[in-house]
């Protein structure tokens, strides 16, 4: 079964998550979507000193929208930030350093952001990381990977729902990667210490099979906010060439750039139409798709799924607690 959902995946990718497939699929794009002024709307994006996230907040500010840059590195994310405020010319583009795979720094950063007053219409999830050896934190004993893509997205999702209710026609967006396709929910090994051996693909393809779960789980928690997550194919960006050096070099050739991937995410962020869209779907090339492959045996139970979400809140309170402002 693993053979036949990573072949049919694969011949998948080729025809859409490529440069070609987006070329084809953009021919249906509307460009009146993107014919908006923001002005006065406030976007979250974790991740945003490169790639998908540094385009997507760049796009955004040329739109007139206050943008709240999340970045790890201060000296990256500062530059970044430079970069988009000067290229958009818009005053209102803010950073903020944090590192999401540490849960009681991104239980901090909530806490203060939401007691700094500013108001937030969307969170983009765009943050993430393929490690490709297990490696597991002295300071809160939790795997790399599982913390960054998995538990701190529910961690700040969750502390922000309280204010992005305040909102009208607010979103959470989360960037998630089509490689969740070949994998079926597993949470009963949410930090990997039964997969032997390691394959840190499998374990991104795993955190992201996950998101897609925990955004279809939002989308019935809080009816009032729309979530949705996407695929941004096959990008030619620095987490990719950092992380799967062979990939990139098979297929750089084939590679979508950094702004054809983050076209569907500013398109969610950004376009009115969305919301004709129900809540907790999955996007690719501004279409919804399916979360599954033909015949793969991917789909979870609503029990699997409730205990899932379960043991994310569980963990969770523990470092709210914790946390010396709480």
């Amino acid at each position: 079964m693993s053979f036949f959902r990573n072949t049919v995946w694969f011949i998948k990718g080729l025809k859409e998550y490529t440069k070609g497939g987006y070329t084809s699929a953009s021919k249906d794009f509307k460009a009146s979507d993107l014919d908006v002024d923001i002005t006065g709307r406030s976007y979250m994006i974790t991740g945003a000193n490169s790639g998908i996230g540094k385009c997507t907040a760049l796009a955004i500010a040329k739109k007139g929208g206050t943008v709240h840059m999340v970045c790890r590195d201060p000296k990256r994310g500062a530059e970044a930030r430079q970069a988009v405020e000067e290229e958009s010319q818009n005053q209102n583009v803010k950073l903020h350093i944090l590192d999401i795979s540490k849960p009681r720094d991104v239980a901090r950063f909530a806490q203060n952001f939401i007691s700094s007053g500013k108001p937030l219409n969307v969170l983009i999830n765009n943050a993430g990381c393929m490690v490709n050896t297990r490696t597991v934190s002295s300071e809160d004993g939790l795997e790399r990977n599982f913390s960054t893509n998995t538990l701190g997205v529910h961690m700040l999702t969750s502390a922000m729902i309280p204010l992005l209710s305040k909102q009208e026609k607010s979103r959470v967006i989360m960037v998630t990667s089509g490689g969740m396709l070949v994998q079926k929910l597993n949470g009963s090994d949410l930090q990997f210490e039964k997969m032997n051996p390691f394959d840190g693909t499998m374990a991104y393809a795993q955190n992201k099979r996950q998101q897609v779960v925990m955004t279809e789980n939002y989308a019935k928690m809080y009816p009032n906010i729309h979530f949705s997550s996407m695929h941004p194919g096959w990008a030619d960006t620095p987490a990719v060439r950092s992380s799967m050096p062979d990939f990139y070099e098979k297929m750089k050739t084939r590679l979508r750039t950094a702004e054809e991937g983050a076209d569907t995410l500013v398109w969610l962020a950004l376009s009115e139409s969305v919301h004709t869209f129900d809540s907790g779907l999955f996007f690719q090339d501004r279409k919804p798709v399916s979360t599954h492959l033909p015949l793969a045996w991917t789909r979870s139970t609503k029990e699997e799924e409730t205990t899932f979400m379960e043991k994310l809140d569980s963990i969770s309170q523990q470092f709210l607690v914790e946390s010396p402002d709480s």
